[in-house]
C-alpha cells in the first residue's frame, strides 16, 4: 500500500484502529514504560444527561421539597437516612453501605458561575474545566497528560476511557488518552492484514512534518493497545459484576488496575439521566444500576488491597430544576452533587450543608462549590501534579484526600 493511499484512508484512524510502521519500533521500545507519574488511580464516572441531585440526595425534612414536587418527591419513609436532614434515594442501597463504611464523601451544590443549561455546552465546561465564558479545545485530563513529566513520560494508556470514542476531557495539545471498550478487540484491530501492509511502509526524511506526526501518533496508540492487552491477561476478577453497561465497564477497569496497568485516570460515562418525563421510575432504575456496580467495584478493590490507592469521582453536567414539570419529571437545572469514593478520604460523609431551597436563582439551586476546585484538589493532592499548569481558574483547594 502506498503512503498516499494510506493517508487517503486516514478517516479510519481512530483510537481503535491506529497502526504502527516499522520505523517507530525504536520509539516504541524507548517510551513504553511510564516513569515519574503517580501510582494513584482516579476513576471518573459521568452521569450523562443531568442527574436529578435532589432526588438522589434528598432533603427529606424540607417542606419546600415536597411542596414543589408533589408527585415526584421521594416519600420520607422510603429515604435511606444519612443525617437529620438528608438521605439517599431508596435505589442507592449499595451507596448507603459505602457511606456507612466511611468510604464516601458527598459534596452538595457543586457548579460554577453563570451556569449553562445546554447539555453540550455544560458538558464542555465540565470536561475542559473552563469558565462559562471560555471556549477551550483541550480537556483537563488531556492537559494532565501534556504536563505530566513535561509530557516526556506520558503515554496514551496513562488515561483510558472505557468506550469506543474519546471524550473532550481526554484530549490534550500534544497527547490524548485512549478509548478502549475491549482490550482484546482493540489489539485485534491493530493486527489485521491492512495493518501488516502498512507496517511495511518506509518512512523517509522527505515526508512532511504532519505525516511524521501522524505516524508517531499511530505508533503510540498501537504500543498502548499491545501494552493494555498484555496487562489485561494477567488478572481476571473473581467478583460478580452486574450485567449492566456500567457493571461491564467497571469490571474492565478493576481487572486493569489489579493487573498493574500504568494508567492514572480511567473515564466512563452512562447515559439516560435527562429525565424530563416519568422521572421517578427511570431515575430509580439508573441509580440502582449505578449503586450495584459501584458497590461491587469498591468491594473488588478492597479485597485486593487497592482501595487506598484508588479514588472514584461521580459527576453530572448539571442538576435539575427544583420544581417538577408537568410531565412527571424535571427540566435542566444548575448545581448538583458530586460523589468521591475511596479509602483515603479526609472528610467522609457530608462535606457541606444541604442545598438552600429558599434562596434560589430563578428556580434553580445556587452553587456553593466550584467544580474546578475539586479538579484542582484531585490533581494536586491525589495525582501529585501542579494543578495551576492545568487549571488556571481553580477557585482554590478543598480538604478532600
Amino acid at each position: 500500500m502506498k503512503r498516499r493511499d494510506f493517508l487517503s484512508r486516514s478517516a479510519l484512524v481512530t483510537a481503535g484502529t491506529m497502526l504502527i510502521p516499522n520505523f517507530l519500533k525504536a520509539f516504541e521500545k524507548q517510551h513504553l514504560n511510564t516513569l515519574g507519574l503517580s501510582n494513584k488511580k482516579l476513576v471518573i464516572i459521568q452521569l450523562s444527561g443531568g442527574n436529578d441531585g435532589l432526588n438522589t440526595v434528598i432533603p427529606f425534612r424540607n417542606d419546600i421539597y415536597y411542596k414543589v414536587r408533589p408527585k415526584l418527591a421521594i416519600e420520607s419513609q422510603h429515604v435511606l437516612q444519612l443525617s437529620d436532614e438528608l438521605g439517599f434515594n431508596p435505589a442507592l442501597t449499595g451507596m448507603k453501605q459505602l457511606y456507612d463504611d466511611g468510604l464516601l464523601t458527598i459534596l452538595n451544590s457543586v457548579g460554577y458561575p453563570n451556569p449553562d443549561r445546554s447539555h453540550f455546552r455544560s458538558m464542555d465546561i465540565w470536561q475542559t474545566a473552563s469558565g462559562s465564558d471560555e471556549f477551550l479545545g483541550t480537556g483537563w485530563i488531556g492537559r494532565y497528560l501534556d504536563e505530566a513529566c513535561g509530557g516526556s513520560c506520558s503515554q496514551p494508556y496513562n488515561a483510558i476511557e472505557v468506550d469506543d470514542t474519546l471524550s473532550l476531557a481526554m484530549k490534550g495539545d500534544r497527547l490524548k488518552g485512549l478509548a478502549v471498550s475491549n482490550p482484546q478487540k482493540l489489539y485485534q484491530l491493530t493486527h489485521n492484514k491492512i495493518i501488516t501492509d502498512i507496517n511495511s511502509a518506509q518512512h523517509t526524511e522527505a515526508d512532511h512534518e504532519q505525516v511524521s506526526y501522524l505516524y508517531k501518533t499511530l505508533g503510540e496508540t498501537v504500543s498502548s493497545a499491545a501494552y493494555i492487552y498484555d496487562k489485561s491477561k494477567i488478572y481476571k476478577t473473581k467478583a460478580t459484576y452486574p450485567p449492566t453497561e456500567l457493571g461491564r465497564k467497571l469490571k474492565t477497569i478493576a481487572e486493569l488496575i489489579l493487573s498493574g496497568v500504568e494508567t492514572n485516570i480511567f473515564y466512563v460515562s452512562i447515559s439516560g439521566f435527562d429525565t424530563h418525563v416519568n422521572q421517578k421510575i427511570r431515575q430509580g432504575q439508573l441509580l440502582k444500576q449505578y449503586s450495584e456496580a459501584m458497590s461491587t467495584f469498591i468491594q473488588d478493590l478492597k479485597q485486593n488491597n487497592q482501595l487506598n490507592e484508588s479514588l472514584v469521582m461521580t459527576f453530572s453536567e448539571f442538576g435539575r430544576r427544583v420544581a417538577q414539570n408537568g410531565s412527571g419529571g424535571t427540566d435542566h437545572g444548575t448545581a448538583n452533587n458530586v460523589f468521591l469514593i475511596g479509602g483515603k478520604l479526609q472528610k467522609p460523609g457530608l462535606f457541606n450543608e444541604s442545598p438552600n431551597l429558599q434562596n434560589l436563582d430563578e428556580g434553580d439551586l445556587k452553587y456553593q462549590i466550584d467544580f474546578r476546585s475539586i479538579y484542582a484538589t484531585l490533581l494536586k493532592d491525589w495525582l501529585g501534579i501542579d494543578d495551576k499548569m492545568i487549571i488556571s481558574n481553580s477557585a482554590g483547594h478543598l480538604k478532600l484526600v
